[in-house]
């Protein structure tokens, strides 16, 4: 007998179609697994042959001969748990061929014939097509982002296998009330005492999607800052929010109450995370990493100069690509990673403290500054000093403009650079920029003065323009070109760097 049961699997963040063909023949009883899975599929067969003993339902003491078409691509998880079962069963006429036709099965198998969850159900669910999906309870929210069928909720072998022999109907597991989205929750700008230059950074930031470094002390409010940047950000659009769904979904982040994720997502790793963590990848298994997971949102790397060198170099190519490429021997993938990077960092070790009581010699902040390597600090377009409020900023406690007033000005800058050139100012193309961003007589001169000594490379020089052309939207200037008055704050913000460090070691 022979049974064909449709499914899927997750490959780094997408969902492949999987037809699990089952034959069970006449010969000496055995289970054979072809169509390359890994080792967690191989254990699927104790799973699956446990499940059905302990719901009361034959094993057959026959050859059994398991599929997974097509047959060249690699497979891994223990979503096939449940379609090898249902797969068996058909096989041996416990459940009638033609009553699975049209329905797909994902979920791993207790070995008392529960069903579980597994990771990547939103891109698993999309791959499935317009077919109805059995999934278990508990990826009910994540099932029903994407299904374009029914989705049938199912707590137990038993009862699958009853609906499916048509001895008891359909489980009523079904989430009748969808959550409501939940209110925007971030933290409000609004709690920010003074700080109005990395304030309007933040602005500046939000608006074009330009990469921000904030240097300064400890306790001068750089994590404060950027923690409040998602915030300043619109809600995703719905082909945006989808694509970001099922990034989580693939990387194991739990979604929502609604299931779909519509707002930018934030990630903040630990300075310890590796560059597989960081970037994605893997060896058996290619999972996003947490560029990709906060594709569309902000990427905040707290205490930069801590990670490792190597592992910051590995952001290099992201930032440039706004997407993440992974290579192994026999996988070739490109993860979305479209982010806007905010980093942090003291400008010593010892993190200066007052003005002039940095205790640091000469070869720890020598060995503290070439941790970040000048590749990846010419990528940041703002480099902003944060210095320690003011006392009276600090008691007079007189709450700035709140992340609902920047956003709004945030949102009219970011529909003026989308409707003029269908993109923000951060990714424009070089040739575009005499289109948007012209250079007038005094900003000219201001940029030759910069390249002449020095102080700006040719990839330097294309962001000075383009965070130009950012502040200009955000002042309301409409005209195609940018003046000296744009350049220069951007200068300003970009030669920021320089400046916060002790002097000499950065340049």
């Amino acid at each position: 007998m022979f049974a064909s049961v449709p499914s899927a699997v997750l490959f780094c963040a997408e969902g492949h179609l999987i037809h699990v063909e089952v034959q069970v023949a006449a010969g000496l009883p055995g289970f054979s697994l072809v169509g390359l899975p890994d080792m967690s599929i191989r254990e699927s067969r104790d799973r699956a042959r446990a499940a059905v003993t302990s719901s009361g339902y034959p094993w057959p003491k026959h050859k059994i001969t398991v599929n997974l078409a097509p047959s060249g691509d690699r497979k891994a998880g223990s979503g096939l748990d449940l379609a090898i079962a249902i797969g068996v069963l058909a096989a041996s006429d416990v459940i009638a061929p033609e009553a699975i036709e049209g329905i797909a099965f994902i979920g791993e198998l207790g070995l008392d014939g529960s069903l579980r969850p597994v990771v990547g159900v939103v891109p698993m669910v999309g791959a499935i097509g317009e077919r109805d999906v059995v999934v278990p309870i508990a990826s009910a929210t994540e099932a029903h982002v994407v299904a374009l069928g029914r989705v049938r909720l199912v707590a137990n072998l038993v009862e699958l296998v009853e609906a499916l022999r048509r001895e008891a109907p359909w489980p009523d597991h079904d989430v009748a009330d969808r959550p409501a989205p939940i209110l925007r929750t971030f933290p409000d700008l609004a709690d920010v005492q003074g700080q109005p230059i990395a304030r309007h950074a933040l602005e500046i930031a939000a608006a074009g999607g330009h990469h921000t470094l904030f240097i300064g002390p400890p306790g001068s409010g750089k994590t404060m800052l950027a923690t409040r940047l998602p915030g300043l950000l619109p809600p995703l659009e719905r082909s945006k929010a989808l694509e970001v769904t099922m990034l989580h979904s693939a990387a194991g982040i739990a979604l929502p109450p609604g299931g779909l994720v519509s707002e930018p997502p934030f990630r903040a790793p630990h300075h310890t995370s590796s560059q597989v963590s960081l970037v994605g990848g893997g060896s058996q298994v290619i999972r996003p990493g947490e560029v990709s997971i906060a594709h569309c949102g902000v990427l905040f790397l707290d205490e930069l100069a801590e990670f490792a060198p190597s592992v910051l170099d590995g952001l290099r190519q992201p930032l440039e690509l706004r997407s993440a490429r992974v290579d192994r021997v026999d996988i070739r993938k490109l993860l979305p990673a479209d982010f806007l990077l905010v980093a942090a960092m003291n400008p010593c070790p010892c993190g200066g403290g007052a003005p002039g009581a940095c205790m640091c010699g000469d070869a720890v902040l020598h060995r503290y500054a070439r941790r970040v390597s000048g590749p990846l600090l010419d990528r940041f377009d703002l480099r902003v000093a944060v210095h320690r409020p003011a006392v009276d900023d600090l008691l007079v406690n007189e709450p700035g403009e709140s992340s609902a007033v920047v956003a709004a000005r945030v949102l009219v800058a970011r529909r003026l650079a989308t409707e003029r050139q269908g993109c923000l100012n951060s990714a424009l193309e070089v040739r575009h920029l005499d289109d948007v961003a012209r250079l007038d007589t005094g900003s000219t001169a201001l940029l030759r003065h910069e390249l002449e000594h020095d102080r700006l490379s040719g990839r330097g020089y294309h962001r000075i323009r383009r965070v130009a052309r950012t502040i200009a939207d955000l002042r309301g200037h409409l005209e195609p070109g940018v003046d000296e008055q744009d350049v220069a704050m951007a200068l300003r913000f970009r030669a920021t760097f320089a400046r916060s460090m002790p002097t000499g070691r950065v340049a």
